[in-house]
């Protein structure tokens, strides 16, 4: 009787410890990361085993990155994340809202729009001055019907890709 109480008190703890151990086993040691890694996370050493796993990833494969990037490559990163966090938190929204409309549009389209945009940086600066002007008079429905005859136009056109086939 006492045997039976003892294994049955005992197997569900041994199922919770083994359940934390495989839970703690999802998280990165801070030893297992490579020296460079330590040195660009050194801010996150003190809270390393606190963070979650998934944050600890993402941590450990940015400081991969970044350990690849030339001076030139890593000042240009911190200029953008500068600019990123002087942002307000409602257009950093914006920003991510966008960013998620262009990741669920179709490969095509994608590349239509970085075709435009590429286009558009190759403007003289007075041009696309001009053109900002011209769209900012707009009203919202004059935007909405440019923006849908430029996709019934791009949709129009063939790609390199259709005069292939």
């Amino acid at each position: 009787m006492k045997v039976k109480w003892i294994v049955s008190i005992s197997a569900p703890l041994l199922l919770i410890i083994s359940g934390a151990t495989l839970a703690q086993d999802d998280h990165l040691a801070w030893e297992s990361l490579s020296k460079e890694q330590q040195r660009v996370l050194q801010p996150y050493s003190r809270s390393w085993a606190n963070l979650e796993p998934e944050r600890q990833a993402r941590l450990s494969a940015g400081a991969n990155r970044w350990t690849g990037m030339s001076r030139r490559e890593r000042n240009a990163a911190k200029d953008r994340f500068q600019a990123w966090r002087e942002l307000s938190p409602v257009r950093r929204d914006a920003i991510r809202s966008r960013y998620l409309e262009f990741q669920r549009m179709s490969p095509r389209e994608q590349a239509r729009i970085r075709k435009n945009y590429e286009r558009y940086r190759h403007m003289p600066i007075d041009r696309r001055q001009e053109l900002r002007e011209k769209y900012r008079q707009m009203t919202p429905d004059q935007r909405q019907r440019l923006r849908e005859k430029m996709r019934d136009r791009a949709i129009d056109r063939p790609t390199s890709i259709d005069r292939k086939n």
